[in-house]
């Protein structure tokens, strides 16, 4: 993706199912859980910049002490200064003699994160502040072991004024600052409820107090608490986290929109994000790693016995985010690297067309990096067509007496795909300009060229995009750079189709005027003297806005309903365009079909940025306001 947009959060949870002395003897440490949930986090740094935090659990500790800790961090190395940090403590325990590596029980006494349940998150902050309060994992504290609750998570709810409000029509007094406050409250206000029957059911049957927390503890019904807590979360979301009590949890929502999984073996439960971090950290092959399936709950009881259970209907469809699988997790997953090679290889057709199935003229790329695996699968396909095209050729000319050596050596030799490197990315300045300031004047200097390898006037360029949302970059950056070694032909190739509708469940790309297929389509509709079109749209997402009960319709979609989607991307070539070139190359744009997409991505079917059909009817509320923002001339995100 040459335009820089929010990641998605990620999440991580070790649950150990051995007394820290097994790891110790096993492993050199008591801390190898510890350990494991740094490099848990470090291999999903893809999904979060913003901040960390990590929590963790020590069961079975005696009343009056502490048995859940908490850090949270807002650095740009938040991973470092946390896990470092508490690395520091932890020497100067033992330089103390507080702490001893021999006696692992010392570590579970003193040092906060020597328990057996370890929590981890990175933050990507779509909505609230950025300050380190509003870092997960969030905390809800209670005298009462079985009321403290610890959550992190991966998600966007489109309805949290509605939930907030839920709240206080109950009688309590929410702050109104993030989504995670709203579930963190609203799961918290049935996990009281059924500690406190519980608690009436003990004195019943006569339960001693010092055994009141154990009692209540194992008999805590969690999928029933969070069946009754989500019942109005829309939204996409996959949440960890620790009760009180000892039990530990993960869960993803009805329509499978955020990702999760988790694996099992006789020393530890853990859970992330993706997969594949599961697969490095702990030397577990793809099948040994589960998916968490939509609408379920995994539980590491506090027992160590695990548990998955449902706690949603199942709905009608599900909706896997396919941005996932485009851009966001990492590409090491074997399904999504296959996933990723598909989708460049789908774009051969219409390349081929564009280039005039010259190959001996043309010059095939990538740019950004993360289009690399989509880069890879279209070379392969392109080769396969050349080798079919020349095989058909050898055969034809061998029918007629015509096969000679110099005929096998130019079909053979001549006029095969040529890949190179062309486009070099800075990553240090990438980094310094990630914030809006000054980045207009600088991110022309974003990427730079490998000179040479282009012949000037002769040779067609094609670079693989893995996606294009804003445009930004393209135009002031990578199609300036491109367009110095002076291409016959300047072809940008995206694998994921056009961007015309915001997202609200997780990436952060919810204004529409800043899309450029919106762009594109809007300035089709002035050229074009579709008179009153946008007003009309505009009233019609009033009019939405304004009804109560839930209507799924998207009355965007009629910006675009005059267009053939080749009109939109020849718009967005015209759009993105610098003007420096002045049509020297010619620049021209190609996207995946949809059919593409749902070919390369059959498990994976949520398409509603492309298609504006949303999963939930907060997403069709987004989608008006958005427009509405735009309308207006409102900046700032719609949910």
């Amino acid at each position: 993706m040459s335009d820089e947009i929010g990641h998605h959060c990620g999440i991580a949870l070790v649950r150990l199912r051995k007394p820290l002395a097994y790891y110790e003897q096993k492993y050199g440490t008591p801390l190898w859980g510890f350990n494991q949930l740094f490099l848990l986090m470090e291999k999903q740094h893809n999904r979060g910049q913003d901040g960390a935090g990590i929590g963790s659990m020590k069961l079975n500790m005696p009343p009056g002490e502490a048995f859940m800790f908490r850090e949270r961090s807002t650095s740009t190395k938040a991973l470092s200064k946390i896990f470092g940090g508490q690395h520091k403590k932890l020497e100067k325990m033992i330089k103390d003699g507080i702490a001893f590596p021999e006696f692992p029980e010392t570590y579970k006494k003193h040092f906060d994160y020597g328990g057996e349940v370890l929590l981890g998150h990175l933050r990507y902050g779509t909505s609230g502040a950025y300050g380190s309060t509003t870092c997960h994992p969030y905390f809800r504290k209670s005298n009462w072991p079985g009321k403290n609750l610890m959550v992190a998570g991966n998600f966007n709810l489109t309805n949290v004024e509605e939930l907030n409000q839920k709240l206080v029509e109950r009688g309590q007094h929410p702050v109104f600052d993030t989504d995670t406050q709203a579930i963190l409250e609203e799961t918290g206000y049935h996990l009281d409820a059924i500690n406190d029957k519980l608690s009436a059911e003990a004195a019943q049957v006569g339960v001693s107090g010092d055994q009141l927390s154990k009692w209540i503890g194992e008999r805590v019904d969690l999928p029933d608490v969070f069946r009754k807590a989500s019942e109005h979360w829309d939204g996409g979301y996959a949440l960890a986290g620790i009760i009180g009590n000892g039990d530990a949890f993960a869960m993803r929502d009805p329509l499978g929109i955020r990702p999760g999984f988790y694996f099992a073996d006789d020393e530890v439960i853990a859970i992330a994000s993706e997969r594949a971090p599961l697969m490095t950290v702990f030397d577990k092959k793809a099948d040994q790693v589960e998916e968490i399936k939509p609408g379920t709950i995994v539980l590491a009881k506090a027992n160590g016995e695990l548990d998955v259970e449902r706690f949603a209907d199942d709905p009608a469809r599900e909706t896997a985010c396919s941005f996932e699988r485009i851009y966001f997790s990492r590409g090491n997953d074997p399904d999504i690297y296959a996933e990723r090679k598909m989708l460049g290889a789908l774009l051969v057709p219409d390349v081929l067309k564009s280039v005039g199935n010259d190959f001996s003229s043309s010059v095939f790329s990538y740019v950004p990096n993360t289009a690399e695996s989509a880069y890879y699968g279209f070379m392969e396909q392109l080769r396969l067509v050349r080798r079919a095209e020349v095989q058909q050729q050898l055969i034809d000319a061998k029918n007629k007496g015509e096969l000679t050596d110099e005929l096998i050596n130019e079909l053979v030799m001549d006029n095969w795909p040529k890949g190179e490197k062309i486009a070099n990315k800075d990553i240090k300045l990438r980094t310094f300009i990630s914030q809006e300031s000054g980045r207009n004047q600088l991110v022309s200097h974003v990427y730079d060229i490998t000179y040479g390898v282009i012949r000037e006037k002769v040779d067609a360029l094609v670079c693989i995009d893995d996606s294009i949302v804003r445009g930004t970059t393209l135009k002031q950056s990578i199609l300036k750079i491109l367009g110095r070694s002076k291409p016959r032909k300047l072809l940008i190739a995206s694998t994921a189709p056009q961007i015309r509708y915001p997202d609200c469940y997780g990436i952060d790309m919810s204004e529409l005027g800043k899309f450029i297929a919106f762009q594109a389509a809007v300035a089709l509709i002035k050229e074009r003297g579709f008179n009153g079109l946008l007003a009309e749209v505009a009233q019609n997402c009033r009019d939405a806005l304004k009804e109560t009960r839930p209507n799924l319709v998207n009355h965007v979609k009629k910006v675009y309903e005059n267009f053939t989607p080749v009109e939109i991307s020849e718009k967005v070539a015209e759009l993105v365009t610098p003007e420096e070139l002045n049509g020297d190359p010619q620049v021209e744009v190609i996207y995946q079909g949809i059919e593409n997409l749902h070919e390369a991505l059959p498990d994976h079917p949520g398409d509603w940025y492309f298609t504006g059909d949303y999963p939930t009817p907060g997403g069709y509320r987004v989608a008006h306001k958005a427009f509405l923002n735009f309308y207006e001339n409102k900046n700032g995100r719609s949910y």
